[in-house]
């Protein structure tokens, strides 16, 4: 379902994409190596609370999300991962845990690491555990509008 609501925005926005079905997986990681997709290039949506708000927190699937960075990034005095019980209710449409990181189709602010901005393309879960878009990733900030900003911990902040 979440697939379809995606796909009539892609489409409304005359987004040339592609979709790509794999078998069932739960991880980004896990997901990036079924999908032969490496994992600095697969985009994770982490929801996280930032002064109490809801948004997305987009980056590489071998990353973690330093909180301290992205609260220094928002202007915040707080951030915080939330809790699957704070969002879930958020995506009727989607699988919990496979958010597309499209904050702009669910009312959220976006966040995403620099670091995908190097990559031509992004890829990302598209509302299951089975399937992923991928895109441009050029286009993708042009609808999507995140902030871009550095705030990604782990390997792919040490790659980069």
């Amino acid at each position: 379902m979440a697939l379809t609501k995606l796909r009539e925005f892609l489409d409304s926005q005359k987004i040339e994409y592609v979709v790509i079905s794999h078998s069932l997986a739960y991880t980004a990681q896990g997901i990036a190596a079924m999908a032969h997709i490496p994992g600095k290039e697969l985009a994770k949506t982490v929801i996280v609370r930032i002064d109490g708000q809801l948004a997305m927190a987009v980056l590489a699937a071998s990353a973690l999300v330093n909180l301290p960075a992205l609260k220094t990034v928002a202007g915040a005095k707080t951030a915080e991962l939330a809790s699957e019980s704070d969002f879930k209710d958020r995506f009727p449409d989607c699988e919990t845990g496979a958010m597309p990181p499209f904050g702009n189709l669910y009312n959220m602010r976006v966040f995403v690491d620099e670091i995908l901005t190097r990559d031509k393309e992004i890829a990302f879960n598209a509302g299951s555990h089975r399937e992923l878009v991928r895109m441009p990733f050029a286009d993708f900030l042009r609808v999507v509008k995140p902030t871009v900003a550095v705030f990604a911990a782990g390997r792919s902040a040490a790659a980069a």
